[in-house]
């Protein structure tokens, strides 16, 4: 398939299996995305999010499809399934990670800790410095994953273990496992270019021929 920005040829794929698990992702994130919608009250807001929901909702179903990820695919309902470790993961696992590997680019898997809940999210890094970097989405840590902005999360190596929590949405209740959380759209995003080769680093896109 030739094809110069495959976010910009949703509908070409190479095959007939492609094109209908396209259209079966494109309909589990609308019906996902509607859900979350209708309980926004703000109406600039809401515009906003429906203005931009197409948009997202294509690049986060041409991700999945054009991806690597190494997790059965449930179509229905736009998820990844693995099995779940019986207990979180440790961030103490960290060793000196991020003191070598802080680029720019790198998705990144992070562990939230709530009161009584305990779950794998998915970022990416988006500034670096000699002793720090900064997440999309979650804010500063120092390079042993600690938060530095007082956030209740923690970055975690990024391993095939941590990986596949983030990516399937693994999460805890009192150190107990629990029903899997369902990604946003922006995760699944995400998770659709991890460099599965290399977690080391950022995924390169290469033109396909």
């Amino acid at each position: 398939m030739a094809a110069s920005d495959p976010f910009q040829q949703v509908d070409i794929w190479q095959s007939d299996t492609q094109r209908v698990l396209y259209a079966q992702l494109c309909n589990a994130f609308y019906a996902r995305e509607i859900g979350q919608l209708v309980v926004e009250v703000n109406e600039q807001r809401l515009r906003k999010r429906l203005k931009s929901l197409p948009y997202y909702i294509e690049r986060a179903a041409t991700a999945v499809v054009n991806g690597q990820v190494p997790f059965q695919l449930d179509p229905h309902n736009g998820c990844w399934l693995d099995k779940q470790k019986a207990q979180p993961p440790n961030a103490k696992n960290n060793d000196d990670f991020y003191q070598t590997h802080k680029n720019v680019g790198l998705i990144v898997p992070l562990l939230l800790n709530s009161a009584n809940q305990t779950r794998v999210a998915i970022d990416s890094i988006d500034q670096v410095s000699d002793n720090k970097l900064h997440c999309n989405e979650h804010g500063w840590f120092d390079c042993q994953g600690q938060p530095l902005e007082g956030q209740s999360v923690v970055l975690l190596k990024p391993t095939k273990a941590t990986m596949a929590a983030a990516c399937c949405g693994h999460q805890w209740s009192f150190d107990k496992r629990t029903t899997p959380r369902t990604l946003s759209l922006r995760e699944m995003l995400l998770a659709g270019n991890i460099n599965w080769r290399n977690l080391k680093r950022p995924h390169v896109r290469v033109k396909k021929i």
